[in-house]
């Protein structure tokens, strides 16, 4: 009778300890999406505050995994033209978060849903939309699209495994909120959470990364080619059930940031010189990992955060370990190199030596085999020292569902009932709807249109490349002198 009464007892504090338990849970995560007695703010250049509401917004800020941010360049290669672009991914990533949050309040303000199914925003999505566009590119590594080429790796998958593996202080931040909040998040980030809304906030034709990343990369280059009316684009934006609508007396203002969006690629993110120090880092990496493979390249001539990439064999902590200052060290270290091509591209690249290029067409493309071969002769290993690179870009494009990854298109409301998609009401996206911009260039040493050489063998070699060349497009035929 008294084991009985003693094992009972066990069972009741055992049961007393889970419920106090899941009191304490409940408790720090009603204090984590309780908003700040008064905001914190930060200053910021675009939008003067970034306002910050909630307390597991400012923990995700100072987790390792976002500060790591501030590491890399938001805009890679762009930054070596464009010098003012110093700017990184945590201040995007914080511009973001932003224009999200104006997004939110003014859904929540105008549009509050009043019955399950109206189609109109529920609050208690405006958390998972805030903490997706905040940690929406805490995945991207160092020199990012140019690193992913070369290593196979993917952004968007380690943002998803940065918020959801149990090692990552996101993670344990995101829990507080509740256990399945960081599977939630990831979804956003996926595309596949269940609120197209939420979504397409985040990722989508007119979406808080496009909009900020315009604006801040315009204002941080000086040029003036992704200004937009930010403020008329936020107030004409609307939920409905199918996802984020527009009204129609804001079309102009929409319209303005397709043509933004249009001119930021061709003249920015295009530029020749910025493709043409995406080339030189492009053969720099593959030739480390060439040497490297090759058993030349010791691990004392480098740093030891590299070489798991080197090797095939890297996990989530080497990935964040991996920043674009560690790999600018590597190169400090590469450019001594005993391999001359190695130390002569890290030289290249850490003093913004960057290829030359020109224009290509269908027609002229069969000249470029034997400019390579011109450029052997001069003495460059034309694996290394040429590239054809194309940038082409989809300013707009209206939705197709037989596409892999089809467009989410730009609704204009037309009624509280009827939407109708923008390039059939407008002429000037209709103009550039569907239609890819860019172009294809081949990139070569700079000394083979400056080179100017006492040797005439060598002179004679450059004259002969050069006769390729006019007006920076590369001829069909050759000009006879």
């Amino acid at each position: 009778m008294i084991y009985q009464i003693n094992l009972k007892n066990v069972k009741i504090k055992i049961l007393m300890l889970i419920v106090t338990m899941a009191n304490i849970k409940e408790i720090i995560s009603m204090k984590s999406i309780q908003k700040l007695p008064r905001e914190k703010v930060l200053r910021d250049p675009v939008h003067n505050y970034i306002h910050v509401e909630y307390p597991f917004i400012l923990e995700l800020i100072d987790t390792r995994e976002f500060q790591r941010l501030r590491r890399i360049r938001q805009l890679g290669g762009a930054a070596f033209t464009f010098h003012g672009g110093e700017h990184s991914r945590f201040t995007h990533s914080l511009g973001v978060y932003e224009v999200t949050r104006q997004i939110v309040n003014n859904f929540n303000r105008n549009y509050p849903s009043k019955e399950a199914g109206d189609g109109l925003w529920d609050d208690s999505e405006s958390i998972v939309a805030l903490a997706a566009a905040l940690l929406h590119d805490v995945g991207h590594g160092a020199y990012s699209h140019t690193f992913e080429h070369i290593f196979h790796t993917d952004h968007e998958q380690f943002t998803q495994e940065i918020i959801t593996s149990e090692k990552t202080e996101i993670n344990q931040v995101l829990k507080k909120v509740s256990l399945d909040f960081p599977e939630k998040v990831a979804s956003v980030i996926n595309k596949t959470y269940p609120n197209p809304q939420v979504v397409q906030m985040i990722s989508s034709q007119i979406d808080a990364d496009r909009m900020d990343y315009l604006l801040r990369d315009a204002y941080m280059t000086g040029t003036q080619y992704g200004m937009f009316d930010l403020t008329r684009i936020l107030r004409v934006m609307r939920p409905y059930s199918g996802g984020i609508t527009f009204e129609k007396n804001g079309m102009h203002a929409v319209e303005d940031y397709i043509l933004s969006r249009f001119q930021m690629y061709q003249q920015v993110y295009f530029h020749p010189a910025s493709r043409g120090m995406e080339v030189v880092l492009t053969h720099l990496l593959e030739r480390a990992k060439y040497v490297y493979e090759q058993g030349e390249l010791p691990k004392n001539s480098m740093s030891n955060l590299l070489a798991p990439f080197l090797e095939h064999n890297f996990t989530l902590e080497d990935y964040l370990n991996l920043d674009d200052g560690v790999l600018n060290a590597n190169f400090s270290l590469l450019r001594y190199h005993h391999d001359k091509i190695l130390s002569d591209l890290a030289g290249k690249f850490l003093d913004r030596k960057p290829f030359k290029s020109v224009q290509i067409t269908d027609e002229s493309k069969p000249q470029i085999q034997y400019l390579k071969t011109l450029v052997e002769k001069v003495g460059f290993d034309s694996d290394y020292y040429t590239a054809l690179n194309d940038s082409f870009d989809l300013p707009y494009d209206a939705y197709h569902p037989d596409q892999k990854k089809p467009k989410t298109q730009i609704e204009i409301m037309i009624s509280d009932s009827n939407w109708m998609e923008l390039s059939k009401l407008s002429k000037i996206v209709e103009a550039i709807s569907g239609k890819q911009e860019g172009d294809e260039r081949f990139y070569f040493p700079r000394v083979m249109i400056k080179g100017n050489s006492q040797d005439p063998e060598l002179q004679e070699l450059y004259a002969e490349f050069q006769s390729y060349i006019k007006n920076g497009e590369l001829l069909s035929q050759r000009e006879e002198a």
